[in-house]
């Protein structure tokens, strides 16, 4: 088929998939013809208005509302991703309040309340690795719906679990519900990417986050009043209940996820590129091989890792801190504050749900802020003060309780540094560090991020637990110091800030010139013999091709450090949960 021959189809009976794929092959023949090209993090899409502004018969009214109509399903898109994790959020936080509960009445101790947190968050010590790879090469919708599917049924294990009072049945229960748990939430941030990357996707994630969290804080605030008013299995009936309604929702997400994508014009998937691909090898093959050229570019390649610069690996550090001091801490709160200031089980709850208020309030300006001000530093700044924020929090709570009186000091400083903290860390698109664009990275500091809350969580002891939050919190302050560092050293971190929130880049001695090569979203900042970007000036002389080549072997050696790291997070908690668990069984629970 001919250029001419394809705009006119397209003309005729013009599909968003077709109009996409045909704008997806212009900029890849364009790619291949050009000496100029620019390194891109990601392929560009036709959206939906692109093709309504092309069909020059559509009178100014019909744009407008053929416009507002994307506007709407992409707001229907929306609500069905942000409903997708309610099941998942409301059941990770039901077990914290109710841990006076199931020491007294299952007869579980510290250490075996340990391995039921740290049991859903161990196989999400791998399971972002691989969620990136399903997520492109599967779609968003196939992966979705089995995440889903495993949290539900990982939540109907726990709930027999404790209808049984079987610990060793509950903590199966979560090491289910964990293998979902982490891939949904790549999914969930990849579909509001789709949907969302030129509409508006700094606001659109908050959000997205903000009924994660929402849900989150409902539970930790309901669960214990729960039990009082419809006894004691009421917050695992409910927890069930709302995984299964997010596997419904997500159901009907699969069911009109066509006509969502192609009403609201979003990004496609290489699935979607692989069956249009498959629709036009009976019309014209050549067309179709390089369409499929194309959906291969958009798979994750995990080797790619370890090619992505000293930076982030000093951002993977920091997630492993962040993970030891932010997760476990949220699910001892409340046995904590009960124990350390003699309060009851029901005042406990409701105080530690309070530091689940400050993301209901402060995602969407974070989101704001990170798209809005220009400073390299924005992300930085915000990490370096929340640190302080939540390093308080704990210092308050380590100091003697006869001098302190009252937790609440430290859940409103914890409350608004756990608040702005993850929205600016954790979003891909909205964060100045261009490797979370890549979806294998941001599966891999996940899982660390994950090894982190798995190995604190597994060894942690009461007696302990408080001066380990002020030392590893201070430990995640300098490292955020020293990503400060790497960011500063690197201008291109900036320039691609400030083209991705619509600023153009300064032109000054330090601007980076794009070397004559293709790229594509997988591909990482560092290549083998020679980086993707050549500075124009000697100031920036460490990125030529031997110092690329040591950072990939420093890359390297990082990664095999990680694997040992998630190792170990694996034997620990094994080995405790096989010593715990057997010794409960041998002695009746006590």
């Amino acid at each position: 088929m001919t250029d001419s021959s394809r705009v006119g189809s397209s003309d005729r009976n013009p599909t968003f998939r077709h109009a996409a794929c045909d704008e997806l092959l212009q900029a890849e023949e364009e790619a291949c013809n050009s000496d100029d090209e620019v390194v891109a993090y990601d392929e560009g899409n036709v959206t939906v208005e692109d093709l309504l502004v092309n069909q020059q018969h559509l009178s100014g009214a019909r744009l407008k509302e053929a416009k507002r109509k994307a506007k709407l399903i992409r707001a229907i898109a929306l609500i069905c991703t942000c409903s997708l994790s309610i099941g998942s959020h409301y059941a990770n936080y039901i077990l914290g309040p109710l841990k006076s509960r199931l020491q007294r009445e299952i007869g579980t101790s510290h250490a075996q309340f340990g391995l039921l947190i740290a049991a859903y968050t161990l196989n999400s010590t791998w399971t972002p690795l691989v969620g990136g790879v399903l997520a492109s090469r599967l779609g968003t919708t196939v992966t979705s719906i089995v995440a889903t599917g495993i949290i539900f049924l990982g939540q109907l294990i726990l709930l027999i679990g404790d209808i049984w009072g079987d610990v060793r049945l509950m903590v199966f229960g979560l090491f289910v519900f964990g293998i979902g748990l982490s891939p949904l939430s790549v999914v969930q941030e990849t579909i509001i990417v789709r949907f969302f990357k030129s509409h508006g996707l700094g606001l659109s994630m908050a959000l997205g986050l903000v009924a994660g969290k929402g849900a989150s804080f409902i539970a930790a605030s309901t669960s214990y009043p729960l039990t009082e008013r419809f006894g004691q299995r009421a917050p695992f009936y409910v927890a069930t209940s709302l995984a299964g309604l997010s596997f419904t929702v997500n159901l009907i997400y699969l069911a009109s996820s066509k006509w969502l994508v192609d009403g609201a014009g979003a990004e496609l998937e290489a699935p979607d590129i692989h069956d249009e691909a498959e629709r036009r090898a009976d019309v014209d093959i050549s067309e179709a091989e390089a369409l499929e050229k194309v959906a291969k570019k958009r798979y994750v390649d995990l080797r790619h890792v370890v090619k992505l610069g000293d930076a982030f690996w000093a951002y993977v550090t920091l997630n492993v801190l962040c993970g030891m001091i932010w997760t476990p801490f949220l699910h001892l709160a409340p046995n904590l504050i009960e124990n350390r200031y003699g309060l009851s089980e029901d005042t406990a709850a409701k105080q530690a749900s309070y530091l689940l208020v400050g993301p209901l309030v402060l995602y969407p300006l974070c989101g704001f802020l990170v798209d809005s001000i220009k400073r390299r530093t924005i992300v930085t700044d915000v990490l370096c003060c929340t640190s302080v924020l939540t390093c308080l929090a704990y210092v308050w709570l380590a100091l003697p309780p006869a001098s302190t009186k009252t937790p609440i000091p430290a859940i409103v400083s914890y409350a608004l540094g756990h608040g702005m903290s993850p929205c600016v860390f954790y979003s891909p698109l909205t964060s100045p560090f261009p490797h979370l664009r890549n979806r294998s990275a941001f599966g891999h500091h996940r899982a660390l991020e994950q090894t982190g809350s798995t190995l604190f969580q597994t060894v942690a002891a009461m007696q302990f637990l408080l001066n380990s939050f002020v030392v590893l919190n201070v430990a995640q302050f300098l490292s955020i110091v020293v990503l400060g560092y790497f960011q500063n050293r690197n201008p291109h971190m900036h320039r691609h800030h400030q083209e991705l929130h619509g600023h153009p880049p300064s032109d000054d001695n330090h601007s980076l010139e794009p070397r004559p090569r293709e790229a594509s979203e997988s591909e990482p900042l560092l290549q083998e013999n020679d980086t993707q970007l050549r500075p124009r000036s000697s100031v920036l002389s460490l990125r030529d091709g031997v110092h690329a080549r040591k950072a990939v072997q420093r890359g390297k050696i990082m990664m095999v450090l990680c694997v040992v790291l998630i190792a170990s997070a694996w034997i620990m908690f094994l080995g405790t949960a096989w010593f715990k668990l057997r010794k409960s069984h041998g002695d009746g629970g006590h």
